[in-house]
């Protein structure tokens, strides 16, 4: 692989110099004026040719033309137009700086896109998430949380009330991809899922890819949060602080040289285990998350980033046991630019996710620990050959150690410890995908990305009578390996495709198909992830997840673009989709292997959305009907089931609106078909008075259904002369008409009300369990 990207850029180089003899290239980074952030997704327009490019995900664009003079005009929305006029005699470089517009216009802005972008662009099956809306919605306890927006986009369904975890086009919660940084979250949860990982106070910009996945993305089946943090202001010192219910937060940022380099610094932490102490509770819980990064733009072709994320739960319950998880990220990116035509950019990123479990009993007490850590090298390039062609290639290479748990006793524990064998996995990746205008009318970016997985040593793995035995499973030999010598090697083609045809002038059809391949798998027979989930890659036993999905639909803008509609049908097929026996022992078993049960899943649905992207009133309205199941070899006597995930009818209303300078209003109102669960039938008793259930139908009955308004209020004083900040106040309702949600369905043999079974035992009865009534909160922030 690394011969051959070696040849494509000595082949593009080649290229690049005869195409260079008669045209002349023009490109430069397009930043904010007032605190030097580079702005992503920037119209570069060339009047002449009424043709243009984008700024990449790094703020960088580049466009090649004959000789002559060209009205270049820059557009970002919240921004001033900027028009150059320019003479192009010789190759020239020009770095924009755009100016926001007023106030009042910055705060109606919806994403930072160019206006006709749901019709023009090619992509489709993609939400950006608006930071700025996010903060004005109500939130649970008054922290703001892009993952909750998220749950109320088109194609996304919650995993349930106040959690973290999200579904996406009929797949599980482990099969999204969720980055910070480029840099994998495993686990986005705080105080299990109340809130995410994500501050809102350092987050640059948010995409979710639902469909048409680019090829520099892998590794994950349904879709890709891909979430970058702020630079630093590198203009000027600033700060916000915010003080919720639960939790407060401080932001600090800066030049360490002006126009050169600077900082951001991020921290939020709960404080609920400080009035805990202060009642001399023994019951203590927290989390915090840091976020920390510095740039140094070192002269034009050369810009250095260092980004860091640290973020922990911690439960202590006394004498009695305590628990925790983290995530842990670090990502060193360098920006080059080869000539005016590539570009470069080459990361170094670590990972690691953990969590551990304590017993203090004096005879029963012992720690247990988990984790997954990865380290990756990502060389990414962007060759910009004409206005109507472009092309992204590259090479990834990650390294995976797995260690599904391992348990220490206490030095007077009757347990007996226990390390469970860890694994090791390469994954190599180089893709290669181009953007190609075929003419006005037609658009298309096609490529593919081939990946290469394997299983490595140090390890051993376990020969059994019947693999799929897993009630008395039989070894009848073992196999060892060297470290890094290959258990098992997985090679995929992952093609990917989309198509844009202009319909009209404000109108577009567009259709998308990629192939995704998954080989890290969640080790865990729950509906909802939680943080003691542990992971598992391909291996002898355990084939790659496959998805194919198709994508059609129709985009319209209106009025001027101020509003936006877009219609999408999809259909998705899954091959080997990982579960597990029916009252399969995961935890802790060596022999885990027979477990495993892998089978296909099928997955389709209508999704529709309305955006109001101007005016005193935005927000955006979306439906989305939606079909998942499965069918697993084993599994349910290997009949078809809904999913976990499976939901018919979704509906989601969100709306933002500025009264006035000072007050502005937000509300949230879902629904959704209630999700599905599996209930006993029944139960018998045997042995020496032992009750089993009796269970018939896996997710063969439905909660009721969920849905739930909040609202909030944000009061922005009138900054007053002379004084160097600004504050607000955000007022919210959670659950504003306190309707009982249920989260889960738990069975128990039925009792009177004393707590004494009744009859036999046999008999049991069936307890809903419901989370939050209506909530208030106020959060106070300030801005320096």
């Amino acid at each position: 692989m690394r011969k051959s990207l070696f040849m494509v850029l000595v082949l593009l180089g080649i290229f690049g110099r005869a195409y260079a003899q008669e045209k002349f290239t023009l490109n430069g980074y397009v930043k904010d004026a007032n605190n030097g952030e580079e702005l992503l997704g920037v119209t570069v327009f060339v009047q002449e040719l009424r043709n243009g490019v984008i700024s990449n995900n790094y703020g960088f664009y580049s466009i090649t033309m004959a000789p002559g003079e060209y009205t270049i005009s820059y557009s970002f929305i919240g921004y001033k137009t900027l028009t150059r006029k320019i003479v192009l005699s010789e190759d020239m470089v020009q770095n924009i700086s755009l100016v926001e517009e007023s106030t009042e216009l910055e705060e109606v802005v919806v994403t930072g896109e160019r206006p006709e972008k749901n019709v023009v662009d090619i992509q489709m099956s993609v939400n950006e998430i608006d930071i700025r809306q996010v903060k004005k919605l109500p939130a649970l306890f008054g922290e703001p949380d892009i993952i909750k927006t998220i749950q109320l986009l088109p194609g996304v369904i919650s995993a349930g009330e106040g959690t973290s975890s999200f579904f996406v086009r009929g797949g599980s919660a482990d099969q999204n991809l969720i980055l910070i940084d480029e840099a994998p979250i495993y686990d986005p949860s705080h105080l299990f899922g109340l809130f995410s990982v994500f501050n809102a106070d350092i987050i640059k910009d948010a995409e979710l890819y639902k469909g048409g996945i680019p090829a520099r993305f892998g590794g994950r089946l349904s879709s890709i949060l891909d979430v970058r943090t702020r630079d630093g202001n590198n203009q000027k010192f600033e700060g916000d602080a915010g003080i919720g219910l639960l939790a407060t937060s401080l932001s600090l940022e800066g030049p360490l040289k002006k126009d050169k380099s600077s900082f951001i610094l991020s921290a939020r932490r709960s404080y609920v285990d400080l009035f805990a102490r202060a009642a001399n509770s023994e019951n203590l819980v927290h989390f915090y998350d840091i976020n920390a990064k510095v740039n140094w733009r070192a002269n034009n072709k050369n810009r250095f980033f260092l980004a860091l994320y640290a973020g922990r739960d911690n439960f202590d319950f006394g004498d009695d046991f305590g628990f925790d998880w983290g995530n842990r990220t670090a990502t060193f990116r360098w920006n080059h630019l080869f000539n005016d035509k590539l570009f470069s950019n080459t990361s170094l990123i670590a990972s690691n996710f953990d969590y551990g479990l304590e017993s203090r009993d004096a005879s029963q007490g012992f720690t247990w620990d988990s984790s997954i850590e990865e380290f990756t090298f990502k060389q990414d390039l962007n060759y910009f050959i004409s206005p109507k062609f472009e092309l992204d290639f590259g090479y990834h290479l990650t390294y995976r150690k797995f260690s599904p748990g391992r348990i220490a006793p206490t030095p007077e524990s009757i347990f007996k410890g226990k390390d469970l064998a860890k694994e090791f996995a390469l994954d190599h990746a180089f893709y290669i995908g181009s953007q190609h205008k075929l003419s006005e009318k037609i658009s298309v970016t096609y490529g593919a990305r081939f990946s290469l997985f394997q299983n490595v040593g140090k390890s051993q793995v376990f020969l059994y009578e019947d693999a799929q035995n897993n009630i008395n499973p039989v070894r009848t030999d073992t196999l060892f390996f060297d470290q890094f010598e290959t258990i098992k090697n997985y090679f995929n083609v992952e093609p990917r495709l989309a198509v844009r045809y202009i319909v009209g002038e404000n109108s577009s059809l567009k259709l998308s198909y990629n192939r995704m391949v998954q080989n890290t798998h969640l080790i865990s027979s729950g509906t909802v992830p939680v943080p003691f989930n542990t992971w598992a890659p391909s291996s002898y036993y355990l084939k790659p997840q496959k998805a194919d999905q198709v994508a059609v639909g129709y985009f319209r803008n209106f009025k001027d673009n101020e509003y936006e509609f877009s219609a999408e049908v999809y259909y998705k097929t899954t091959n080997n989709v990982t579960d597990f026996a029916d009252n399969a022992q995961i935890f802790f078993n060596e022999d885990i292997a027979t477990e495993y049960r892998q089978g296909k899943g099928e997955a389709y649905g209508l999704e529709l959305l309305l955006k109001k992207n101007e005016g005193d009133i935005t927000g955006f309205v979306s439906y989305t009907w939606s079909k998942a199941n499965r069918t697993v070899p084993g599994v349910n006597l290997s009949r078809t089931f809904d999913a976990n995930h499976d939901r018919r009818h979704n509906f989601n209303a969100i709306a933002t609106y500025d009264y006035n300078d000072k007050w502005s209003f937000g509300a949230t109102f879902t629904y959704g078909t209630g999700k599905p669960t599996t209930i006993p039938a029944g139960s018998y008793q045997y042995g020496d008075g032992y009750i089993a259930d009796i269970i018939t139908d896996r997710n063969g009955f439905r909660l009721p259904a969920f849905h739930k308004l909040d609202l909030s209020a944000t009061l922005t004083p009138r900054k007053n002369k002379g004084k160097k900040w600004e504050t607000s106040w955000v007022f919210a309702l959670y659950n504003a008409y306190s309707r009982k949600n249920p989260f889960a369905l738990l069975t128990q043999v039925t009792q009177n009300k004393d707590g004494d079974i009744i009859g036999d035992g046999t008999e049991k009865e069936a307890k809903m369990i419901y989370l939050f009534p209506v909530l208030p909160s106020i959060t106070y922030n300030i801005k320096f």
